[in-house]
């Protein structure tokens, strides 16, 4: 049977189509006689690659894509408000089928001479080295696998077609969606199998009947972990799990009836290589040491990238972990901590969404808090606000013998550019111990800077916290001046500098509020129903004198951008409240903490949210809620920076997921 005609007449769409299962699939639709096009939110070099191979990509998402079309393919990523998707839900779309994925994969694979790999682990590995094998032998091969391997691409059509006698199909069978049940393949490869995609399978019992369903449909199966790996010198290379992953593949050929022998000579070179972003190095030998990527996301795969990244480190072993959806995080939560183990210092990343809501209990501080139960200490630890945050610390923080390791499926991999853009310049990083900036934070836990970057003013630093990593940010801190630089004016209103302590101004409502003049007006500081703009005349910024009504004044906040200098103030000549009843009032806050550390949303307090969601108490590592005080953070000795930043998370979090309420941040720098 020729592959022309098995999809021949249909006009089929790809809604994501750059993504790396999705591109492989429209490549060999196209090549079964379907008529197909795609769109992506930007353009990449694989849609460029798709459009070499007679694919029509087009930029973003829009209905009028689908004129004239019969399907919609898509994946669990492609969110229901996507315009396509939603199309299709209207009357007017209803006639266009909607399919996901790895239904069409399915149907071809079911349709034709094929092998399927699957597995909890290994599988585009595995698949990757089944092709080129096969290929190597002499076979007619066709392949959609989820990864590209130097110019080996992501998908591939044999020479006489799909359908062609003597062709075969291989294909990464993918069972995240369950999708894996439908496939009918003349050979099944079972890598191996351990619970994962918590997101569709709530039980480890519903992930493993997926995988006995393809079972029972396929033809023969390869089980790889039962295989023996004895007497095959061109494996004793490669570590364990690529052992496996490599034995499956000549397993597949000895049963296609291929010598060993021939199996043996073929398979010496493909093993050389692996496919991108699996224990791939971006970096090597630079003054910032080693940088290495690698997909890991599962506990399981991370344990033998840490191993082998041990294997080559002379030095430091550096890891810079972003999680892959709340959900698996919150599944394997006492897992990571584990796998990480043997690691000299750990850096977490922000957990990647991908097409999921956050799940509570699957936040990026969950996971810190367990990791610093897990490890009292050991690795070093720190939390970072983004995967660019954590490698600028890796890469002023490395030294020659070190190697840092990128795991994880999300917005780490995009860091490759960087990587080698900066570890190109390495020999241009500031040299030295840098600034020790504990002391410029108020709880003096701060990380330290080596310069060159944004520059911050700090007053007092009562109301700021600073990462515990290190970076180019630089604080300068301005001169404080006391009750007696205040300066009058021929108007009888008075001025001082913005790095005077706010004490110094007097005003009774704020008796007991720490901070500095600057800090108290960017923020508009207040107490009791007051704020301290209402006292505002003029602000100089940046050598500029502001008006009020330009300072743009609200709750907490103001539109104050630059370095404030001096304020200008008009006190009226009796205030309604003394400073001592507003003292008295004030909770005796503890030692080391920054008073409130969220904002009072529109017609709430956070403090009333924060106590209904149980926070007082909480704590992370040397950080905890002060039982006093529902939004009042604290720090005990040994408390970290990154401590604090995962509280707040933590904090943050469980209102969000009770009232819906996303609490921001008071204290400047806690970005949460």
């Amino acid at each position: 049977m020729s592959g022309d005609g098995f999809l021949q007449g249909r006009r089929i769409h790809f809604a994501g189509v750059g993504g790396v299962g999705m591109a492989a699939l429209a490549v060999l639709a196209k090549a079964c006689g379907a008529e197909v096009t795609g769109c992506d939110i930007s353009a990449t070099s694989r849609t460029r690659w798709l459009e070499s191979m007679g694919v029509k990509v087009s930029i973003g998402h829009d209905a009028s894509h689908l004129l004239g079309v019969d399907e919609l393919v898509v994946t669990p990523a492609v969110s229901p408000d996507n315009p396509e998707l939603a199309y299709c839900a209207s009357a007017e779309g209803r006639r266009i089928r909607v399919r996901r994925r790895g239904e069409l994969l399915a149907e071809m694979v079911s349709s034709c001479s094929s092998i399927a790999v699957c597995g909890s682990h290994g599988k585009t590995t595995t698949a990757t080295f089944t092709a080129r094998l096969l290929l190597a032998l002499g076979e007619d091969v066709s392949w959609a696998i989820g990864g590209e391997t130097g110019d080996f691409p992501v998908a591939g059509v044999a020479k006489g077609g799909l359908f062609s006698d003597g062709a075969v199909l291989v294909v990464e069978a993918d069972e995240s969606d369950g999708t894996l049940a439908l496939y009918h393949p003349d050979v099944l490869v079972v890598t191996n199998c351990e619970y994962d995609h918590p997101d569709h399978f709530k039980t480890p019992s519903d992930y493993f009947a997926c995988f006995d369903a393809a079972r029972r449909n396929s033809g023969d199966v390869v089980e790889a972990e039962s295989l023996p790996l004895d007497g095959w010198d061109s494996l004793g290379s490669l570590p364990l799990h690529n052992q496996r992953n490599a034995r499956a593949a000549a397993e597949v050929a000895l049963r296609r009836g291929h010598s060993r022998e021939s199996i043996e000579r073929a398979l010496a070179s493909i093993v050389e290589e692996l496919p991108d972003r699996r224990f791939q190095t971006i970096a090597a030998n630079t003054p910032a040491g080693t940088v290495v990527t690698d997909y890991a996301h599962h506990p399981t795969e991370m344990k033998c990238a840490v191993a082998m990244a041990r294997d080559v480190c002379r030095g430091r072993l550096r890891v810079l972990f972003q999680p892959h959806r709340y959900s698996r995080t919150k599944a394997l939560i006492n897992d990571f901590p584990e796998a990480l183990r043997g690691v000299d210092e750990v850096v977490l990343c922000p957990t990647y969404a991908a097409f999921e809501r956050p799940v509570e209990g699957g936040d990026i501080a969950d996971l810190y808090a367990a990791c610093r139960r897990a490890w009292k200490g050991t690795p070093r630890l720190f939390l970072a606000r983004s995967c660019r945050e954590a490698w600028r610390h890796a890469y002023f923080e490395g030294r020659e013998d070190d190697v840092t390791l990128l795991l994880g499926a999300g917005d780490i991999i995009g860091l490759a550019d960087d990587v080698v853009a900066d570890c190109s310049a390495a020999g241009a990083r500031p040299a030295g111990p840098g600034t020790d900036l504990s002391g410029f934070s108020f709880f003096r836990t701060g990380g330290r800077s080596v310069g060159g970057g944004v520059r911050h003013v700090v007053g007092m630093g009562s109301n700021l916290w600073i990462s515990d990593l290190t970076t180019d940010e630089e604080y300068t801190r301005l001169g404080h001046g006391g009750a007696e630089s205040r300066r009058p004016t021929p108007s009888g209103r008075v001025v001082f500098p913005a790095g005077a302590p706010g004490a110094v101004l007097g005003v009774p409502w704020m008796a007991g509020v720490p901070g500095s003049v600057g800090g108290w007006i960017v923020m508009n500081a207040g107490a009791f129903s007051h704020s301290i703009g209402e006292l505002v005349m003029r602000v100089k910024v940046d050598g500029r004198w502001l008006a009020r009504g330009e300072c743009g004044f609200g709750y907490r906040t103001s539109a104050i951008k630059g370095v404030v200098e001096e304020v200008e103030f008009a006190f009226p000549e009796s205030w309604d409240v003394d400073a001592a009843t507003c003292l008295a009032k004030r909770p005796h806050f503890p030692p080391r903490c920054c008073g409130s550390v969220f904002k009072n949303p529109p017609g709430d307090f956070a403090g009333r949210l924060l106590e209904a969601v149980g926070a007082k108490g909480l704590s992370v590592g040397g950080a905890y809620v002060w039982e006093g005080h529902a939004n009042v953070i604290a720090a005990r000795d040994g408390a970290t920076s990154s401590d604090i930043l995962a509280l707040a998370r933590i904090m943050r979090e469980r209102v969000f997921h009770r009232y819906g309420v996303r609490l921001s941040a008071e204290i400047r720098g806690l970005d949460v």
